[in-house]
């Protein structure tokens, strides 16, 4: 039996707006591999291709963009920002006014 694709507004997690046409382009660089403990304040659902997560680690924040593909999923993160200052990219993010 194949799994159904939900209808949006059965998901749990908020999904992103398409990105508006004067959005601000955010930097996406590898993953920093020296970050042991992270933890995600918030994320969006996992339904699209694009998941977006807001993670924090030691005291600072940053947003990670998975794109969901086979065979392998392609992860990328922002630079780090105070919290207060990522929280306001997310929201910006989530709005579709960074990409």
């Amino acid at each position: 039996m194949a799994a159904s694709i939900p209808h949006l507004d059965e998901c749990l997690s908020p999904h992103w707006e398409m990105r508006q046409q004067d959005h601000v382009k955010l930097v996406w660089h590898e993953p920093f591999e020296g970050v042991r403990r992270v933890r995600a304040l918030a994320w969006t659902c996992d339904c699209r291709a694009v998941v977006y997560e807001l993670l924090q680690s030691g005291g600072q924040a940053f947003i990670r963009k998975t794109t969901q593909t086979e065979p392998t999923s392609k992860v990328e993160e922002t630079h780090r920002w105070s919290i207060e200052e990522a929280r306001r990219a997310w929201h910006a993010l989530l709005l579709g006014e960074m990409r």
